[in-house]
């Protein structure tokens, strides 16, 4: 009786080694995942700033200024300084 009782013991705490390996790998498997997943956003990220540095450079807003604004450089014959 009592190695009957031992035997189905030791198989169940072999069911749960296997469970608790099965869940590890999975686990892991999730982990390296969400580790691929950060490094591509890590990628992205740094696509973004170097886009957003591209479209914030001084030529780039200096041209859109003349283009749509109808802006131009001051002419400082024109300027008229007013002192109290």
């Amino acid at each position: 009786m009592l190695n009957s009782i031992l035997v189905a013991l030791l198989v169940l705490s072999a069911l749960a080694v296997v469970y608790a390996k099965h869940q590890n790998r999975k686990l892991y498997a999730e982990l390296t995942a969400l580790y691929k997943e950060r490094d591509a956003m890590n990628v992205e990220w740094g696509r973004l700033q170097l886009e957003q540095s591209t479209w914030a450079t001084h030529g780039r807003i200096e041209k859109i200024a003349r283009q749509r604004l109808r802006m131009r450089n001051v002419d400082y014959n024109k300027v008229v300084i007013v002192k109290q």
